[in-house]
């Protein structure tokens, strides 16, 4: 148990963070339809990062003339703008920035689609704030870029994160590590899945919220452990963890709900989106059960209450959590 002290690094750094950093920062997302010659219709959505606009400004390419005017709509994540535009000469070969993206930790999701039928996907990234319009990449390159966004998903989810960790901090014994974390895993699949195609619809400050308050319930049997090993997380963990699953899978299908999936390539990009989540979350499991397994020598040497401090610092930040989303229900 004390050597679980490893993983609670990480919820001692969210305790100075806000509540918009409990959940992952949100892509961007961008989508182009080029209804007729030179002619395009655009939607923007930049996320809201409490409550405040991510400082990002697309920038069209010169000689872009508004057909009509724009029409803005605040939701409750994002702020989306939709436009109808005339670019001289098409955007073959032009640029396309993104002003202010190297300044944040997101990307930019960008969906292109041109009367010839041509369409495709591609990541922005802050390292390189600018898209040129360039020949549709193949189907490798629209796994690639999804496959991308779902490891980066999981890798800034920090309440995804911190729930896996107390789960690791649960569970004994590699075969019931197993069973539970192959159990959050296929649930969280069935949700994301469901959810995405649209099968399933749960507004996102409720699963939020919800979400932070099943973090609170595993410290809490982390505490009670040792007290009282016969609790229903103690003794059939993986079906606490299928219920959490659930749960999170909803949290995904909002992140990828918001990127957006390509009309014509849902199956790939919601499978490479699903592998790529996966990929990211049991690298996450591996590292921190090396981290343990290296900190056991240290740990072994620490007074018994010490054992106390990963579930407290665990719940205290999901407490947290819990009260700031419901707060801005």
């Amino acid at each position: 148990m004390v050597a679980g002290m490893a993983l609670v690094l990480l919820a001692n750094a969210l305790l100075n963070s806000g509540p918009a950093l409990a959940h992952e920062i949100r892509p961007a997302y961008l989508e182009i339809k080029e209804t007729s010659s030179n002619h395009y219709a655009l939607l923007w959505r930049t996320p809201l990062n409490a409550g405040m606009r991510l400082p990002i400004v697309l920038q069209l390419p010169s000689g872009t003339v508004n057909s009509q005017p724009p029409a803005v709509q605040e939701l409750t994540d994002s702020l989306l703008e939709r436009r109808w535009v005339d670019v001289a000469g098409g955007l073959a070969g032009k640029r396309i920035e993104f002003i202010g993206l190297q300044g944040t930790i997101t990307d930019v999701l960008v969906r292109v689609e041109l009367l010839d039928g041509r369409s495709w996907t591609s990541i922005v990234r802050s390292s390189q704030p600018w898209l040129a319009i360039t020949p549709a990449p193949g189907r490798l390159a629209v796994a690639r870029a999804y496959a991308l966004l779902g490891i980066e998903h999981i890798l800034t989810g920090l309440d995804h994160l911190l729930s896996v960790s107390g789960l690791l901090l649960l569970v004994s014994g590699t075969r019931r590590l197993l069973l539970t974390v192959s159990a959050f895993t296929l649930s969280r699949t069935v949700t994301l899945t469901l959810a995405s195609l649209g099968f399933v619809h749960v507004p996102a400050a409720p699963v939020e919220a919800v979400i932070a308050l099943s973090i609170l319930f595993v410290a809490y049997e982390v505490l009670k452990k040792q007290e009282n090993p016969l609790t229903l997380a103690q003794r059939k963990p993986w079906l606490v963890a299928f219920s959490f699953g659930l749960l999170h899978g909803l949290g995904f299908a909002g992140g990828l709900s918001a990127a957006g999936l390509p009309v014509g390539h849902i199956p790939l990009a919601l499978g490479f989106f699903s592998a790529g989540v996966e990929i990211g979350h049991f690298s996450f499991v591996a590292i921190a059960l090396v981290l343990i397994a290296l900190a056991r020598r240290w740990t072994a040497k620490l007074p018994s209450w010490s054992a106390r401090i990963p579930p407290y610092a665990i719940g205290g930040v999901s407490a947290y959590w819990l009260i700031a989303r419901i707060a801005a229900f």
